[in-house]
């Protein structure tokens, strides 16, 4: 049974690739902190009120740990009101600048050093920073391997049967991880997120032109 998972999973895998680009903005030169701040920021945000948010930030401050955690909260909130909860966001990220000055010497550089496992949890120690965040952090910027599962991720891999319709966050992200090899994670996440944003949507989803819907149970069932 896993192997015929295993190979639909990877059918699926070389469709999405034939079909989708991966956007150039994966070249991004964001160091860790910079890739954090973007992170949570992008909590419950939209992508282009993301962008414009981190933007605003950037002309206001430098964006290192130093000058987050001496920047005045209520320019920071000024920067993030396009993203909504820029209050909360606002603190989280003074917090996160604080401690990582305190307690990293102002660096996240221990991501590429620790191993995996002992790298997320310390990440997951930090204020704000949920799974989600912390996978990001590591995939991105550290290559370790793991598949941080947003929205489109989760719908996508419930309606795939890839996951029962009540897994959580890490049951569905070690599915994945079991399907698929560890060098494709990261097509995987962007892949599906696109996917999800394209077809898959949670409302309306475009069954018919979906390039994979032979392979989808969803699609047979309806």
């Amino acid at each position: 049974m896993m192997e015929t998972e295993i190979r639909r999973a990877s059918e699926i895998l070389k469709i999405l690739r034939e079909n989708f680009t991966l956007p150039k903005w994966l070249s991004s030169r964001r160091d860790e902190f910079e890739t954090l701040v973007v992170t949570v920021i992008s909590q419950n945000t939209a992508d282009r009120n993301t962008a414009k948010a981190f933007e605003n930030l950037s002309k206001k401050f430098p964006i290192t740990p130093e000058a987050i955690s001496k920047a005045d909260v209520s320019k920071i909130e000024e920067a993030l009101k396009v993203a909504g909860l820029y209050r909360n966001k606002a603190k989280t990220l003074k917090k996160l600048a604080k401690l990582i000055l305190e307690e990293f010497g102002g660096s996240l550089s221990f991501i590429h050093e620790m191993p995996f496992e002992e790298a997320r949890k310390t990440l997951l120690s930090l204020p704000g920073v949920g799974p989600k965040t912390a996978d990001v952090l590591l995939l991105f910027k550290a290559k370790k391997p793991t598949i941080p599962i947003d929205t489109h991720i989760k719908r996508v891999s419930k309606r795939l049967g890839f996951a029962p319709k009540d897994a959580d966050y890490e049951e569905i992200r070690e599915k994945l991880q079991a399907l698929y090899s560890p060098k494709d994670y990261f097509d995987v996440h962007i892949l599906l997120i696109m996917l999800g944003r394209k077809y898959c949507k949670a409302r309306k989803p475009n069954c018919k032109d979906c390039p994979i819907n032979n392979l989808c149970p969803k699609y047979r069932e309806a």
